[in-house]
């Protein structure tokens, strides 16, 4: 099953909050993931075990080196206006008093660190309009972790976000271990990730 997409144009149907609103009232398919990318409202089927199974591993090499006041979070709405996107990361440090707050989503600018999983269907979201998302709104770490690129599966590490661009601080192929910096400075493995 591939992505489905649902074209709106923000400008004319109420802007940011109109996509929201039409993104919050839509019915949703059971288990699948609803965002909207560059102002398209976008469905995904659910993620399949290798892809869950690297979230896992991401998250456990994760959680001994997040700041103390941060969550995990998995499924959480980051919300990237300027952009017309609302994502859901795979995974997502953000600080627990931002997530408590009420609302749907978050600013992605109070993410520490987003990390997206390519799937088959669409991965090119991830590579290039989530990329340049996070990177807009200031998001400090992108892991790209990328099991579908043609030959070797790899994982990006994008960082210091400046005029809604990431300089590329690490690329390494699956199998190798990829550094982390500061504030988690911490090492993931990614010899047990799976490939399709």
């Amino acid at each position: 099953m591939s992505a489905l997409t649902v074209q709106h144009e923000p400008e004319r149907d109420g802007g940011w909050e109109g996509l929201v609103r039409r993104w919050e009232d839509m019915d949703r398919p059971e288990g699948c993931k609803v965002e909207i990318i560059e102002g398209i409202v976008t469905v995904a089927p659910p993620p399949v075990n290798h892809h869950n199974y690297i979230a896992d591993l991401v998250h456990e090499g994760l959680s001994a080196a997040k700041p103390d006041d941060c969550g995990i979070y998995q499924t959480l709405n980051v919300a990237v206006p300027s952009r017309s996107g609302l994502y859901i990361p795979d995974l997502a440090v953000v600080p627990r008093d931002v997530v408590r707050s009420r609302g749907n989503y978050v600013p992605a600018a109070a993410a520490e660190i987003v990390v997206e999983i390519t799937s088959k269907s669409n991965a090119s979201n991830d590579r290039v309009a989530k990329l340049n998302g996070y990177a807009a709104a200031g998001v400090p770490l992108y892991l790209l972790i990328d099991p579908h690129v043609s030959g070797t599966p790899t994982v990006h590490l994008y960082g210091e976000p400046q005029g809604g661009t990431y300089r590329l601080l690490s690329v390494v192929e699956f199998g190798e271990p990829i550094h982390i910096p500061k504030p988690f400075d911490c090492t993931l493995d990614t010899s047990d990730f799976p490939t399709p």
